[in-house]
């Protein structure tokens, strides 16, 4: 299979990976709705809380005063399971309270799943940039997810009469929804819990701040990412530990994940790869030890280098996660030794043409034999 336009050719000429099979179904027009429940607590006994004032008090930020007001008076407020339509109602201590939000459209999301490797434990799919992998936010139904949920799984008669199998796999890492590229999701209980203990492993090293040659002595999960970068490294390689952490940024009421000592441990191993000295940037590949939230940026930032691109425009910067896996990884043997490799590709702008950017997408993916996943059998 030829690399698409705008994409790159694998460099060491491994082919990219042919799906097995791909699946989903298209989304219905109107989710399903949402509600989000309260406990209201009192904290002065001799003032009265009305109902529009807890809901237009705490929550402002999803409706103006007449709009909560419109939302109680059109029945969409229980009160210890009782529709309530008054907003004046007097609120008592350690009541229930469920806002029931109407269903809505949800923004456009693709919902095709190709799946690139499966066996009884787990299967890797590739995700297509745009779908969001858990409900958050204004995707609710149009998640990996719900397509998980709502395929027909088919397991073998030993794996299907054991208890930990589940009746659809899930996600065991984080993939962001304008990121395409591999997902590993779990079938069993068992591969839930290692799976998602590989993925924690990196943090937790991270925390303990050893050096590289530990980490890849003892991390199971390793990712790799390439990304084209601003200005020239003068180093070939450059180790960053920079705790990442939320800092308040105007407009952004949640904040913003920067660089902060206040933040969490975080590690990434910045290796050149090629200085484009015409273009003044340099194509990296990046090993991260950690998972925090927009890693990368940050840290390529913090030493001087910012990726190419607008990052909060969502438009230029998004990765592409790919996966090697050697064997048939039976997550239920004793004498398990793996390791999976998720290579992250980021897809970078370049100035191709002096002042004309545009797009060069490193989306390629491929999964080869290497020395990820190891099964030793007594």
């Amino acid at each position: 299979m030829s690399a698409a336009e705008g994409e790159t050719p694998v460099a060491d000429g491994a082919p990219p990976p042919e799906a097995l099979y791909s699946f989903g179904t298209p989304w219905p027009e109107l989710n399903q709705g949402l509600s989000y429940s309260d406990t209201f607590r009192c904290a002065d006994a001799d003032a009265a809380t009305t109902l529009i004032e807890f809901y237009a008090t705490n929550y402002k930020s999803s409706a103006p005063l007449p709009g909560w007001v419109k939302r109680i008076r059109s029945g969409q407020i229980t009160v210890d399971g009782e529709v309530v339509t008054d907003p004046d109602m007097i609120l008592r201590d350690g009541c229930k309270l469920v806002y029931h939000r109407l269903p809505w459209q949800e923004p456009f999301a693709p919902y095709f799943l190709e799946v690139l490797y499966e066996d009884d434990d787990m299967v890797a799919l590739n995700k297509p940039s745009g779908l969001q992998v858990l409900p958050k936010g204004l995707f609710q139904q149009r998640t990996v997810l719900a397509q998980l949920q709502l395929k027909d799984w088919k397991m073998t008669s030993f794996y299907s009469k054991r208890k930990h199998v589940q009746s659809h796999p899930v996600p065991v890492h984080r993939l962001g929804r304008g990121t395409s590229g591999l997902l590993l999701c779990a079938k069993t209980k068992v591969a839930k819990v290692r799976l998602a203990s590989y993925f924690a492993e990196g943090a937790i090293n991270a925390g303990n701040k050893r050096d590289k040659s530990e980490f890849g002595e003892e991390r199971k999960i390793s990712k790799f990412y390439r990304a084209l970068v601003t200005g020239i490294l003068d180093n070939d390689e450059v180790v960053v530990t920079q705790p990442i952490g939320l800092v308040h940024y105007p407009g952004v009421a949640e904040g913003l994940y920067a660089a902060c000592s206040s933040g969490k441990p975080a590690m990434s191993n910045v290796c050149v790869l090629e200085r484009l000295a015409h273009q003044n940037h340099t194509l990296v590949q990046v090993e991260i030890h950690s998972g925090r939230p927009h890693q990368i940026r940050i840290h390529l930032a913090y030493i001087g280098h910012p990726l190419v691109g607008k990052f909060l425009a969502h438009c230029h910067l998004k990765m592409i996660l790919c996966m090697v896996l050697v064997g048939t990884p039976n997550l239920l043997s004793q004498n398990l030794l793996a390791q999976i490799v998720l290579l992250h590709m980021m897809e970078v702008t370049r100035d191709l043409y002096n002042l004309f950017l545009e797009t060069v997408a490193i989306t390629y993916m491929h999964i080869g034999w290497f020395f990820a996943i190891q099964l030793q059998i007594r």
